[in-house]
């Protein structure tokens, strides 16, 4: 038989498309029955739809006359045609999965690809995660957990997952919105990783479940009910009152709450909730009954008297369960003791010869760019060019102690007050490990670059002085402090006037500012004078982003409610 196929196979293919029947293609080619109806069941010939029948078999041609090494004109007339046919069947291929796409619910999963997202879950846990999803059934669940062991990593996929498999709502509450949006980040990076591209916020799926993203800004909303996810609630404002509205959220006996949280100091009104003394100091002297929220009691999870789920998680927990992304030496040489046993040894911390209270700083975050939230910041785009436009800022930085990478600098960028006594807005914090100078002041360069520059404030001490030579070079009118009791007095006391007087804020999720401030003590040095220090001693990385904010802050002299300049405690070399 004459065939513009070559190849007994796709010969057969083309004349079984053609409708010719089995036996006589055998004739015709020569090729036995059986092997005929083989090739016809493992290729699925009779699955292959109309219109990719036809393409395959002008590809085949097409490839087939351009492979003659002598063509003819008739040849290329019809590679032309074939050409132009085969783009027409590219076109309709692509319209034709562009309907599929119409049809297709948003945010849609197949029971294949929740299979596979469940099992790509469960085989990314860790021991310690593996318990939490053991107690997920749990009514209440109450983690205080260490830093760095994949807890908001874990609640955003377990939320995901239930979300699929049983349609409930998932409400992810923050201290701001944007640190909330670390759940969403989660969520759609897990779902991409089977093809799935989640949009929208709130996230509805195809199963009806919808996903919230919170701030505490917007925890006053009434209408929201689904599982609640609380995360980092030991560094919340108005915890009381705000997690009143957010339990509510979660009354049904079908919904479930998580809180979660690193510690932070035994003044905060969650303390209360944690321990369960809020709760058992309104009952009768005759029912109450204690809870013991030490770690040995905790450690491996426990029901306590009040129906939560209590477990305290350390970063030496997690290690001896086999949790092996962190470095254990690494991280108590990065901090002192005091931070390594707050941060990831779950303790909390005292509040003596602080001059910053914890409540004051706690008070000072908002929700800066939550769209409802009538404080947002809504002149400040943090992920444009420009973040602000050409509003000027006011920069910080607290170079660290001996440029090899022992303790961070901090950089800070403020927002200074538009009208005289108006408030300052931290738009950015930054610490920087492992830098020499050089790349430091690379650093501030980068910033000047970002926003409209104004004023750059820089500690003098070790090599502060290097980084602000090769600052002043780009930046002439940088000033640089040089530290003495006098001046860390004066850093101190106009932070403590601004936020005292309620002029400083910045975004809730960005802990690191608290956090800083909170690491600053007072001291009397051996002279008998008052001063306030941070911890320096190698690996320390106490207090970079505070003091930073503080040279920024310090661009407003003492004691005037106008943006200035002047200041007695600012020298040059």
């Amino acid at each position: 038989m004459k065939t513009n196929v070559t190849d007994p196979r796709r010969q057969a293919q083309t004349l079984y498309w053609s409708g010719y029947s089995i036996p006589y293609i055998a004739e015709l080619t020569g090729v036995k029955p059986p092997t005929l109806y083989s090739w016809r069941r493992r290729d699925t010939w009779d699955d292959v739809a109309p219109l990719d029948r036809a393409r395959i078999t002008t590809e085949a041609r097409y490839q087939m006359l351009i492979c003659k090494e002598v063509k003819s004109g008739r040849d290329f007339k019809e590679i032309d045609l074939l050409g132009r046919q085969l783009a027409r069947f590219e076109r309709r291929v692509q319209d034709e999965r562009q309907a599929e796409k119409k049809k297709a619910p948003k945010n849609h999963f197949t029971d294949e690809q929740i299979t596979e997202l469940r099992t790509r879950f469960f085989n990314s846990l860790y021991e310690h995660q593996r318990r939490w999803y053991k107690y997920g059934n749990k009514r209440n669940r109450n983690i205080l957990k260490s830093r760095q062991i994949g807890a908001t990593w874990y609640f955003a996929r377990e939320a995901l997952i239930d979300a699929l498999e049983t349609g409930r709502n998932q409400i992810f509450l923050s201290a701001s919105r944007a640190q909330a949006h670390q759940f969403r980040r989660f969520i759609i990076a897990f779902a991409r990783e089977i093809g799935v591209e989640l949009k929208g916020d709130p996230m509805v799926l195809s199963n009806g479940a919808t996903l919230y993203f919170l701030g505490t800004s917007a925890a006053t909303a009434q209408s929201y009910s689904g599982n609640l996810i609380f995360d980092e609630y030991f560094w919340t404002s108005n915890f009381i009152e705000l997690r009143k509205v957010a339990a509510a959220m979660a009354t049904h006996s079908q919904w479930r709450r998580t809180y979660f949280s690193t510690a932070s100091t035994e003044e905060h009104e969650a303390y209360g909730f944690w321990t369960g003394a809020t709760l058992q100091a309104s009952k009768k002297k005759a029912d109450r009954t204690e809870i013991d929220v030490s770690h040995k009691a905790l450690k491996n999870g426990k029901v306590c008297a009040d129906g939560q789920w209590r477990q305290i998680v350390t970063i030496r927990d997690a290690i001896d369960s086999g949790f092996n992304l962190v470095n254990l030496e690494e991280i108590i040489q990065e901090n002192s003791t005091e931070d390594f046993d707050n941060l990831y040894m779950c303790e909390f911390v005292s509040s003596d010869q602080r001059p910053f209270g914890y409540d004051e700083l706690i008070r000072c975050g908002v929700d800066a760019w939550d769209p409802g939230n009538p404080a947002a910041w809504k002149d400040w785009k943090p992920y444009a060019a420009r973040p602000f436009g050409d509003r000027g800022v006011w920069l910080g930085y607290d170079p660290n102690g001996d440029g090899e990478g022992g303790d961070s600098a901090g950089l800070a960028v403020l927002a200074p007050p538009m009208v005289p006594g108006g408030k300052f807005r931290v738009l950015e914090a930054l610490q920087l490990r492992g830098m020499p100078f050089e790349k430091q002041a690379d650093e501030i360069r980068k910033m000047t670059r970002r926003y409209n520059v104004q004023f750059i404030g820089i500690d003098g001490t070790g090599i502060g002085k290097a980084v602000y030579q090769i600052v002043k070079g780009f930046y002439p009118a940088a000033v640089m402090f040089e530290y003495s009791p006098s001046v860390k007095a004066a850093l101190v006391l106009k932070a403590q006037m601004v936020i005292r007087r309620g002029r400083f804020e910045y975004d809730a999720g960005l802990h690191v500012v608290a956090r800083s401030f909170r690491t600053i003590r007072k001291k009397v040095t051996p002279g008998g004078m008052v001063t306030y220090a941070s911890d320096r001693t190698k690996g320390a990385s106490h207090g970079d982003v505070a003091w930073a904010i503080m040279h920024a802050l310090h661009n407003e002299p003492i004691g005037t409610e106008s943006g200035g300049t002047g200041n007695s405690f600012v020298t040059e070399f």
